[in-house]
C-alpha cells in the first residue's frame, strides 16, 4: 500500500497542476527510484481519462552519459522526449536523485556542452507552458541523498519534504489548499506588478531593478511542487548594486558559497564566492546573456523552513528573495536568453525592506497593506 501522502501528491500533480482531462497525452518523467509516485500518478491520470507515458531514466544515467558520452551525445536530445515537449499536453517531471553530487566533478566546458544540448528542448516546453498548449509540473520525491544534502535523518526530511507540499495529514484537501494559495498570493501580485523602480535594502542587499510592464507571475503549485513564491523577468539593463547571498548557491551539483554580485546596468561586473569561485566565474562565461538577470523572485513558503540545498525547496522559503542568472520566462516579458537559469537566495527576514516607487511595500519577511 502507498504512503498516503504519495497518493495525495499525485492528485495534486494530476487534478491541479495539469488539471488532466479524458483524451490528454501525459509524459511522466522520473527515475527508477520514483517508482512508487510514478505508479500513483499512471493511475490517477488513468483514472481522469489520460493516456500516461512513462519515461523512466537510471538513477545515475547523467553520471554514465558524462563518463562515456563524447561531445555530440552530450548536446543530443532523446527523440521520445523532444516529441512529448513538442506535442504532448502535460508534462510531470518527478526528480529523485540517489546521488546529489554525482557530477561535481564534471568538466564544466562539458555540463555547458549538455546545458546548449537541451536549451532548445526547455525553450519549448516553457514556450508551450506559456501559450497553454503545455501543462507542465516539475516536483520531487523524498531520497535519503535529498535528506542527506539537506542534514535531516530520513523520517525527518519526508516529514518536512510532504509537509512543504502540504500533502501531509494536516492539509485535508491539499488540492483546496493550493487553490487557496494561488488566490492569497494574488493579493501579493496586486501589490507590486505596475510600478517601475523596485530597491531592495538589508544587510546583504542594496539593489535596485526595474519591472515596468514586466508581469509577476502566481507560482501556486501549476508549475512546482512545493511551490510559494511570485517572480517576473526584471528589465534587463535595469539592475544596479550589491548583493551577497545568504544561502549557498547550487547548480550542477556543485556549491558555491558567499556568492556576491555586483550590477552596472543589468550586467554582472563583479562576482566573488567564498567557495568555488572559479567556477561561478566559469558560467558567467557560458554565453552574452549569463551576466544579466532572467529572474526576480520573493518566496513565500514559511512550510520551508531549513535550507535544503534543492533549488526546488529554497526558492520558496518564507521571507528570501531569489535572483536568477540567464535565461527569463518569455510570459513575463523577459528577454534574457541563455543556456543558464541559476537562482541565488537571500534572506529578507531582519532589517531589510522592499521599496516600490518610493513607498515601503514589504519589510522582515512580510507584505505590507
Amino acid at each position: 500500500m502507498a504512503d498516503q501522502r504519495v497518493i495525495r501528491m499525485a492528485q495534486v500533480l494530476v487534478d491541479y497542476s495539469t488539471n488532466i482531462q479524458p483524451g490528454d497525452k501525459v509524459v511522466i518523467e522520473a527515475t527508477t527510484a520514483a517508482e512508487e509516485l510514478v505508479r500513483c500518478v499512471y493511475r490517477r491520470v488513468l483514472e481522469r481519462g489520460g493516456y500516461p507515458h512513462i519515461l523512466l531514466a537510471l538513477p545515475d544515467q547523467e553520471e554514465i552519459l558524462f563518463a562515456s558520452g563524447n561531445d555530440d551525445q552530450l548536446e543530443f536530445v532523446p527523440e521520445f522526449h523532444k516529441l512529448a515537449a513538442e506535442t504532448f499536453d502535460a508534462r510531470i517531471r518527478i526528480y529523485s536523485e540517489t546521488n546529489t553530487r554525482a557530477l561535481t566533478q564534471v568538466d564544466p566546458a562539458r555540463a555547458r556542452k549538455r546545458q546548449k544540448g537541451i536549451a532548445g528542448f526547455q525553450n519549448t516546453v516553457l514556450k508551450r507552458g506559456a501559450d497553454g498548449s503545455l501543462r507542465w509540473i516539475s516536483t520531487q520525491i523524498p531520497t535519503p541523498a535529498y535528506a542527506m544534502e539537506a542534514e535531516m535523518g530520513w523520517q525527518a526530511y519526508q516529514d518536512f519534504a510532504f509537509r512543504a507540499c502540504h500533502v501531509d495529514e494536516n492539509t485535508p484537501d491539499p488540492v483546496a489548499f493550493w487553490r487557496n494559495i494561488q488566490t492569497q498570493q494574488q493579493r501579493y501580485v496586486h501589490r507590486i506588478q505596475g510600478h517601475d523602480r523596485v530597491t531592495l535594502r538589508g544587510p546583504n542587499v542594496d539593489l535596485s531593478l526595474s519591472i515596468k510592464d514586466r508581469i509577476f507571475l502566481n507560482s501556486c503549485g501549476l508549475h512546482n511542487l512545493p511551490d510559494g513564491e511570485i517572480y517576473t523577468g526584471p528589465v534587463e539593463d535595469s539592475v544596479n548594486g550589491w548583493v551577497k547571498f545568504t544561502y549557498p548557491a547550487v547548480f550542477g551539483g556543485r556549491v558555491v558559497e558567499g556568492v556576491q554580485l555586483t550590477f552596472k546596468d543589468g550586467k554582472v561586473v563583479d562576482a566573488r564566492a567564498d567557495r568555488n569561485a572559479e567556477y561561478l566565474l566559469q558560467m558567467l562565461e557560458s554565453d552574452a546573456g549569463a551576466r544579466y538577470l532572467g529572474e526576480f523572485a520573493i518566496g513565500t513558503n514559511f512550510e520551508i523552513d531549513h535550507f535544503t540545498r534543492n533549488i526546488l525547496f529554497d526558492e520558496k522559503i518564507g521571507g528570501s528573495f531569489h535572483l536568477a542568472l540567464g535565461a527569463s520566462y518569455p510570459e513575463t516579458g523577459g528577454r534574457n536568453h541563455s543556456v543558464i537559469h541559476w537562482d541565488m537566495i537571500c534572506d529578507l527576514k531582519h532589517d531589510s525592506e522592499m521599496i516600490a516607487d518610493g513607498e515601503v511595500i514589504y519589510r522582515n519577511g512580510e507584505f505590507i497593506f
